[in-house]
């Protein structure tokens, strides 16, 4: 008898703490810069070729000629550090455009405007300028 008022009282402390969280979850109201970052990752993981990477699992790069392919030399296969490279370059370019789009906050503040318009052009320029680059690298131009 003991054992059963025990175990009653166990089941029903769990199912009343499975039911408190799932009601904390179901009710919690994400940040939405939260979510935009989640999204925004999701969006570079993609375009830089993770899935890519996840299911064929390519080299990470190669030692031929007495130096280190780290880009691919066609455009139907990739190493994982073309994914890498391109990750990154992508991100310097949402990092551009963020910083683009923060200094229009600073019209009151001129000097930081124009420092933050020219930071957001040069991480867009040097996004644009290596991933043009490495196409071309890939194209055998």
């Amino acid at each position: 008898m003991e054992m059963s008022k025990q175990v009653k009282k166990t089941v029903s402390s769990t199912s009343y703490s499975i039911n408190k969280l799932y009601r904390r979850l179901s009710t919690t109201k994400p940040s939405t810069l939260i979510l935009a970052i989640i999204a925004i990752s999701f969006a570079i993981f993609l375009f830089g070729g993770g899935l890519y990477d996840i299911i064929m699992k390519p080299l990470p790069a190669v030692y031929y000629g007495g130096r280190f392919l780290l880009v691919y030399p066609s455009l139907s296969e990739q190493f994982v550090a073309d994914s890498l490279i391109s990750m990154i370059l992508f991100s310097f370019g949402v990092i551009g455009l963020v910083t683009l789009y923060q200094s229009t906050k600073y019209a009151y503040k001129p000097r930081q405007a124009y420092l933050m318009l020219i930071v957001g052009v040069v991480l867009i320029m040097i996004a644009y300028i290596f991933l043009e680059v490495i196409i071309q690298t890939k194209l055998g131009g």
